[in-house]
């Protein structure tokens, strides 16, 4: 297998959503116990999408794709699980 051939970076964790959930482009607020997932694109910018824990079906945060920060992927990733974690409705980005 080539370097070209591998999949990119992606990291996974399980969250409970704090009041106010997390904002998806899709369907809107998810609240409750969801999985994050956030993706590095390999062009500077990371894909964000939740799920409901053990669902199907993902959905993107608000504000994904994002540009990857100079602390790389697992900083966006953890910033990303504590926005979800405080809720207010949580997207990623400005």
């Amino acid at each position: 297998m080539t370097s070209g051939d591998s999949a990119p970076p992606r990291l996974v964790a399980d969250v409970t959503a704090g009041a106010g959930g997390a904002m998806t482009v899709d369907v809107g607020v998810i609240t409750g116990d969801l999985t994050v997932a956030t993706t590095d694109l390999g062009d500077g910018t990371a894909s964000v999408q939740v799920q409901y824990t053990g669902a199907e079906e993902w959905y993107g945060l608000e504000g994904s794709p994002v540009p990857l920060p100079p602390t790389g992927i697992r900083a966006l990733h953890r910033a990303v699980l504590d926005a979800v974690r405080a809720g207010g409705g949580a997207h990623v980005g400005g």
